[in-house]
């Protein structure tokens, strides 16, 4: 399976950690270095994914469990939480060109804490389709101190494609325009680029507030 190109820096410094016991005490020495390592590649895959084809359908930017599907005057938002045994990869929710990507600085409070979209360091991407303005919003967490954006302003999009990752636990926020309607509830697993999260002029299934997933968020 592919893995993306932010795992080297942490191969590299794992190999030399199993290297340099494993030649001075023997191959048990660095067998945990190479856990770490196997640990390294499972979390930075970058799996190839079939997006669904069809007008109107809004995927998922995140694979993770679904946090909050909340109604708001501008437009609906979806949280997912991203456990670290979740792929990290984020993916475009729509096909557009990239009007903004601003980094925000901030705290590393956990994931179920309704203060993370407003004090947590985040980077929010706007993407521009036809039908309005998507936001996608990559927050870090207790365990995610490292957010990785791929687009710039100007780019184009397709759905689906790879934007960005988010480092060892986090949480994805997508915000649709008014009239793109949520199709998820919370609590629901999503995948990447696969899961059709909303669609243009659905029957929706909307819950209010901020929601908390039965499964435990720790990041």
């Amino acid at each position: 399976m592919p893995v993306a190109g932010q795992a080297v820096p942490y191969l590299l410094a794992l190999a030399v950690l199993a290297l340099i016991p494993g030649s001075v005490f023997g191959p048990w020495a660095a067998a945990p270095a190479l856990v770490l390592a196997v640990f390294v590649l499972f979390f930075f895959r970058d799996p190839e994914r079939a997006t669904p084809a069809g007008e109107g359908l809004v995927v998922s930017p995140a694979d993770g469990r679904v946090t909050a599907v909340e109604s708001r005057p501008d437009g609906a938002r979806v949280s997912i939480f991203l456990s670290i045994f979740d792929c990290h990869i984020n993916r475009a929710p729509i096909s557009g060109v990239v009007v903004s990507a601003r980094h925000t600085p901030g705290r590393f409070r956990p994931a179920w804490d309704p203060r993370v979209a407003q004090e947590n360091e985040r980077n929010h991407i706007v993407i521009r389709a036809e039908d309005g303005d998507y936001g996608v919003t990559q927050i870090a967490g207790i365990l995610a101190r490292r957010i990785v954006c791929a687009k710039r302003p100007a780019d184009a999009v397709r759905r689906g494609e790879r934007i960005g990752l988010i480092q060892f636990g986090s949480r994805t926020d997508l915000h649709l325009p008014p009239g793109i309607v949520p199709v998820v509830r919370i609590g629901e697993k999503v995948q990447g680029a696969v899961t059709v999260l909303a669609r243009r002029g659905a029957v929706g299934r909307v819950e209010e507030g901020p929601g908390r997933s039965a499964a435990g968020m720790g990041a």
